[in-house]
């Protein structure tokens, strides 16, 4: 009697042990058979002003704008926003090793409007550009180059010098490029602050909705990699 009132609850105890067993298995080929998530894209934009969101709160700045334009089209991605305002390509040249974190697969690169206010030579434009872009490359980062203009009051020379810039730089370091970032936008008073020169709310969904095309080339470039 001892020894049948023992076995009984054993032989139980086994054949849950059983049944537990082939549930794990189950439930672990099952999450075997399952596609794992794609990795999150790692887009890093890395500019002015214009970039940052000058006189925005930060969810109507470019990078948010762009990373939930993205995201509603289905793409997996992090658009971290490394925009610094009043940036010249030199003050990009200066970060742009520690602004651009390890991980980064893509850059939107956005700089070159300070210059062009100031007067910069272009020459030293390119060359901080060049660097920068260099820079990226050595890294084995993807970038599309945003484009900018001149104003025209710096004359013709200085206009044709300065925007020749990014379609050179563009092919000579493979990058894609987007040949002005503020188009459609630039100086109409609908889409930009009181100071007439930063994009407001409105302004910078147009910019995204502009570029977007541009940034899923750039992402796919990523995935192809």
């Amino acid at each position: 009697m001892v020894v049948a009132t023992y076995e009984q609850p054993l032989k139980t105890i086994k054949a849950l042990m059983w049944a537990a067993f082939l549930c794990a298995c189950t439930i672990g080929q099952v999450a075997a058979d399952e596609p794992e998530s794609p990795d999150i894209i790692q887009i890093v934009a890395f500019g002015d002003s214009l970039t940052a969101g000058f006189g925005l709160p930060p969810a109507a700045a470019f990078p948010a704008q762009l990373q939930k334009a993205l995201e509603s089209r289905g793409h997996n991605v992090t658009v971290t926003n490394a925009g610094v305002s009043g940036d010249t390509t030199s003050g990009g040249l200066q970060r742009i090793d520690w602004a651009v974190p390890p991980g980064t697969e893509a850059v939107i690169l956005e700089l070159g409007a300070n210059d062009a206010l100031r007067g910069i030579d272009p020459q030293k434009a390119r060359a901080n550009l060049d660097q920068i872009l260099a820079s990226l490359s050595k890294r084995g980062i993807h970038v599309l180059l945003a484009g900018m203009r001149s104003p025209q009051n710096w004359g013709k020379d200085y206009v044709d010098s300065f925007e020749g810039i990014y379609p050179e730089l563009a092919e000579r370091h493979g990058a894609l490029l987007y040949p002005f970032f503020m188009e459609g936008v630039a100086l109409d008073p609908k889409l930009n602050l009181d100071d007439g020169l930063h994009p407001n709310t409105e302004g910078v969904a147009r910019i995204v909705s502009g570029i977007l095309p541009k940034v899923e080339a750039l992402i796919e470039r990523v995935k192809s990699s």
